[in-house]
């Protein structure tokens, strides 16, 4: 069986790109601003501050929650999601490498 294109690169390249992508809806950055606004929350509290159903919602959810952005605690029969601080990190520092990078550059 033949390498899928991802094989061809390294480990934190992917994970950038799959956080990237995670973040390339603008319901999800909605989330994420309304995530790091109240601290913590739970399902219901981002249905209504969305213009989207429910379900819509939790699909967004899921997408964040698989590429790391946010967690999850079960309390009760509801879901309490925050920002999940390590991969912030991973951002963090991979956009201040290329910020560095940019500004060492003498280039056109």
């Amino acid at each position: 069986m033949g390498a899928t294109k991802t094989d061809h690169f390294t480990e934190n390249q992917n994970q950038i790109a799959t956080i990237a992508k995670a973040l390339g809806h603008p319901a999800r950055v909605a989330i994420i601003e309304y995530l790091l606004k109240v601290n913590t929350c739970i399902c219901g509290d981002i249905v209504n501050e969305l213009p989207l159903a429910q379900p819509t919602v939790s699909q967004h959810l899921k997408e964040l929650k698989n590429a790391g952005l946010i967690k999850g605690t079960i309390e009760g029969n509801a879901i309490c999601y925050c920002i999940d601080e390590k991969t912030f990190d991973i951002l963090k520092n991979y956009f201040s490498a290329i910020i560095l990078g940019v500004t060492k550059q003498k280039c056109c």
